[in-house]
């Protein structure tokens, strides 16, 4: 356990705690502002509600989650995606039930188009946070490079759904990759 816990001192740069407590219950929270991104009336408003849903979501449960998530960020940011997904792992190992943790990991592994394994860590997110819309549309994106379009489509609609404002929703118009699909001749 002692060397646990030092690795991960090493890795996040301040000792954690044997373990992580419980994340916050941000569901009446996330609800909330599901119902205001859908009553937005501009494209200004519906992006304050998702900025605060991002708020919302990035709140680690203590001082050393923020800082491992925190740090991810960072490295994923410079494109250190080997340095990020460290700094993800440790975050996950010690706060298993955090899904912001599952989600940054996730986008990451998408972004090294490693779209099987981010899709296991969305797949997590959604199951610790299922109003978690940035989840749910990268869960889409990485089911449309997988070339899963039907599920694709049918993750990107529920997205859409809890945040119309959603810059991803173009994907669904006339045309589009996962947009209505037409009749077979």
């Amino acid at each position: 356990m002692r060397a646990l816990i030092f690795s991960l001192v090493l890795a996040v740069g301040t000792p954690l705690a044997a373990s992580c407590p419980e994340p916050s219950d941000v569901r009446d929270e996330l609800r909330a502002l599901v119902a205001e991104a859908k009553a937005a009336q501009s494209v200004t408003e519906g992006r304050r509600v998702a900025a605060a849903m991002w708020q919302v979501l990035l709140r680690a449960p203590d001082k050393a989650a923020q800082e491992a998530l925190d740090a991810g960020m960072a490295r994923r940011e410079v494109f250190d995606f080997t340095g990020a997904i460290k700094h993800f792992d440790t975050l996950v190992t010690y706060c298993p039930t955090y899904a912001e943790g599952f989600n940054q990991r996730a986008f990451v592994n998408y972004l090294r188009e490693d779209y099987a394994q981010a899709l296991v860590d969305l797949d997590v997110a959604l199951d610790l946070q299922p109003l978690h819309v940035g989840a749910q549309s990268g869960r889409a994106l990485t089911l449309m490079n997988l070339g899963r379009i039907a599920e694709a489509r049918a993750q990107m609609l529920a997205a859409v759904e809890n945040n119309p404002w959603l810059s991803e929703a173009a994907l669904l118009g006339e045309g589009a990759p996962l947009g209505p699909q037409g009749e077979e001749l």
